[in-house]
């Protein structure tokens, strides 16, 4: 099972920094129902903390921010429990926009699927130059939905098309010339590139960020809870049939065959 992890620091002048850590490693820190939902529980929880000024969500180890959300949970849904699943996925994302203070998304390893859409729900994304970024999810028979609404707001309408379509896997020096991430560092660097990034936004004035984020938030969303809407119904459709569960068994068995014995 994959754990959530929520640590508090108390910086100078009662300033607190939130670290999120996805943790489950060997797994590539992937996303199964009860890790979604207390992701969505540690990242809400946050909102009351009016001492909170910034946040920090990633994944544990050096191979992944978040490897995408569980197959093998997903290939035995069906219309209704497909709606409830992405649905969960949807407020996790939806709880990080909506938290108060600037969230950094501090990414090693690869950051897929439901991993992605949860960076782009992040404020800002500090990535090892290792870092692996893509949306796969028609390889296994179906869409990618909710907040990977966020990516023509970041990359443009073409290089989103490029990744929901074709599944392919870019590189951190590609993502950030698409604007997909906003710094490139070494993966010895990546602590002190969000370090760097955190003392920044502690060093402005407080109301001033939460302000600030309050806004960005505005300006983003006009459209957007619609077009997040739709994606749900059409990954619920796509349990209508047995594509999804097909190539996820496909999926599982390969995975299976490639383990040693």
């Amino acid at each position: 099972m994959t754990k959530i992890r929520l640590d508090i620091e108390n910086r100078a002048d009662g300033a607190r920094v939130a670290t999120v850590t996805v943790d489950r490693p060997a797994k590539l820190n992937i996303l199964d129902p009860a890790a979604i939902a207390a992701l969505e529980r540690a990242v809400a929880g946050l909102a009351s903390d009016d001492a909170l000024r910034v946040a920090v969500l990633r994944g544990a180890g050096g191979r992944a921010f978040i490897g995408g959300a569980d197959i093998e949970a997903m290939s035995t849904l069906r219309p209704a429990s497909a709606r409830g699943f992405i649905t969960q996925l949807h407020r996790a994302c939806e709880a990080i926009r909506r938290l108060p203070v600037p969230v950094i998304a501090r990414i090693e390893g690869f950051a897929l699927g439901a991993g992605l859409e949860i960076a782009a729900s992040c404020d800002l994304r500090i990535a090892a130059d290792s870092a692996k970024f893509g949306m796969p999810e028609v390889k296994v028979g179906i869409p990618s939905v909710i907040e990977a609404a966020l990516l023509p707001r970041l990359i443009g309408w073409g290089r989103a098309r490029w990744l929901l379509y074709t599944g392919e896997i870019i590189g951190a020096e590609v993502a950030e010339s698409w604007g997909l991430v906003e710094r490139v560092v070494a993966p010895a660097d990546l602590d002190a590139a969000v370090e760097a990034c955190v003392a920044a936004i502690l060093a402005a004035g407080p109301r001033a960020i939460r302000l600030q984020k309050s806004l960005v938030g505005q300006w983003e969303e006009r459209g957007l809870d619609a077009a997040i809407e739709r994606g749900i119904g059409a990954f619920a459709e796509a349990y209508a049939t047995a594509e999804p569960a097909e190539r996820m068994a496909a999926f599982l068995r390969a995975r299976a065959a490639r383990r040693p014995r």
